[in-house]
C-alpha cells in the first residue's frame, strides 16, 4: 500500500442543478385531480383538502398536493367556539403560513402592492419534491363557473433581484406562463394573483384577485370567491373545483447537487510496487520475482482517500484495473456527491 498528500489543486467543488416532474411517475403536468370523501369527513378535512392523481381508492393513488383557505379574522370556516368568531380553521392555517413565511405575526401578506387578509395555499406533498420547487416551472391553469379560464405562474423571468422573505425566496404570482407575465406585471386590480415560495413547496393564491370577474387578454380573475360564513372545508373544494376544471398544474422540482472532486495523478515513478502476496513474499519480503525488481508491472484497482490520521474516508473502485509501470502515468478522477 502507498500514499500520496493531495494538493489543494488536486481538488474541485463543482454544483449542478437537478429537475425533476413533481407529480407522481414523473409527470410534469397534472390533468386529472380527486379527493378523499373520508378525508374530507376527518379532522384535517377541516383545515386541508388532500388531491390525488387518480382515485383516491384505486392501489396507484398518491397525494400530489393539499389545498387550504387562510382567513385573518377566522371567516370562511366554523369558529371552534361560537362566543369567539375570530378562531377557526381558517384563522390557524393563517397564522401558521404567517410564522413559517413571514416570521412575525403583525406583519401581513402584500401580493404585489396590495395587502389582504385572506388567500388560498396549496403546499405540494413534500414526498414528491426535491430540494425546492423550480423557478418558472409553474403554470396553473384555474376555470371559474363559467367557461373563462385563467393561467397562472411565477414571474421569475421577469426580474433581475430575486425577492427574499427572511432569508426565503418569494416570487410574485402573475398572469402568464414559463415564468413570464403576458403582458405588464401581469398583476390584477387587486394586486398579484399571490406568492410562489419554491424553498417551502408552497403557493399561495391570492382569494380577491381570483374573485375578479373575467376579462380580456388572459383576465383579471375567473369569479372565484371565498365563502364568508361557511361550513368548514367548503373554501378548499372552492378552490379544487377551480384547478379541477382548469385541467393542468405543471410543476418541476429542483435539487442543487454538491460534487467533491478529488483528482488522483500517480506519476511514472509512483505506485509501481505491490505489497500483495503474488508479488512480495510474505516470509522474507523480497521480490518474488526477479525481472519485477527493475521492471515491475501492477494494476491499480482501488484508490482511498484518508484523512491526516490514517483513517479511511472514502474508498473509490475503478471500473477495470489500470495497468501501472515506470512507463506510465495515470489520472484518476474521484467524485463525492453530497
Amino acid at each position: 500500500m502507498s500514499f500520496k498528500r493531495f494538493t489543494p489543486s488536486d481538488f474541485l467543488v463543482s454544483a449542478d442543478s437537478v429537475t425533476a416532474p413533481c407529480w407522481t411517475n414523473n409527470v410534469y403536468n397534472l390533468t386529472t385531480f380527486f379527493t378523499s370523501s373520508t378525508q374530507e369527513a376527518s379532522s384535517q378535512g377541516d383545515y386541508v383538502l388532500a388531491v390525488y392523481q387518480t382515485a383516491s381508492t384505486d392501489d396507484t393513488a398518491a397525494i400530489q398536493f393539499y389545498l387550504g383557505y387562510a382567513n385573518q379574522l377566522g371567516s370562511g370556516s366554523t369558529p371552534y367556539n361560537s362566543q369567539i368568531p375570530q378562531y377557526s380553521p381558517s384563522s390557524t392555517l393563517y397564522g401558521q403560513y404567517r410564522n413559517l413565511i413571514l416570521e412575525d405575526e403583525n406583519s401581513g401578506f402584500v401580493f404585489g402592492n396590495v395587502t389582504q387578509s385572506q388567500f388560498f395555499v396549496a403546499s405540494v406533498e413534500r414526498a414528491n419534491y426535491k430540494q425546492s420547487l423550480l423557478p418558472g416551472s409553474l403554470n396553473l391553469t384555474l376555470s371559474g363557473s363559467s367557461t373563462a379560464k385563467l393561467y397562472l405562474t411565477d414571474n421569475s423571468n421577469d426580474i433581475s433581484v430575486v425577492p427574499y422573505i427572511n432569508g426565503t425566496r418569494v416570487y410574485q404570482i402573475v398572469s402568464g406562463s414559463n415564468g413570464s407575465a403576458y403582458t405588464g406585471t401581469g398583476y390584477s386590480n387587486s394586486g398579484s394573483y399571490g406568492w410562489f415560495v419554491p424553498d417551502m413547496g408552497t403557493i399561495l393564491l391570492n382569494a380577491v384577485a381570483l374573485g375578479l370577474p373575467a376579462g380580456a387578454g388572459g383576465g383579471l380573475g375567473v369569479v372565484i370567491s371565498s365563502g364568508s360564513s361557511v361550513a368548514n372545508g367548503a373554501n378548499n373544494t372552492i378552490i379544487y373545483n377551480a384547478i379541477d376544471r382548469g385541467q393542468s398544474f405543471q410543476l418541476n422540482s429542483q435539487e442543487n447537487v454538491t460534487s467533491d472532486y478529488v483528482f488522483v495523478r500517480p506519476q511514472n515513478a509512483e505506485f509501481n510496487y505491490t505489497t500483495n502476496p503474488s508479488f512480495i513474499s510474505g516470509s522474507t519480503g523480497e521480490v518474488i520475482y526477479s525481472t519485477f525488481i527493475n521492471s515491475p508491472q501492477v494494476y491499480i484497482t482501488t484508490v482511498g482517500l484518508y484523512n491526516d490520521a490514517n483513517e479511511l474516508l472514502a474508498v473509490a473502485k475503478l471500473s477495470r484495473p489500470l495497468v501501472k509501470d515506470f512507463t506510465k502515468e495515470a489520472l484518476i478522477r474521484v467524485k463525492l456527491d453530497f
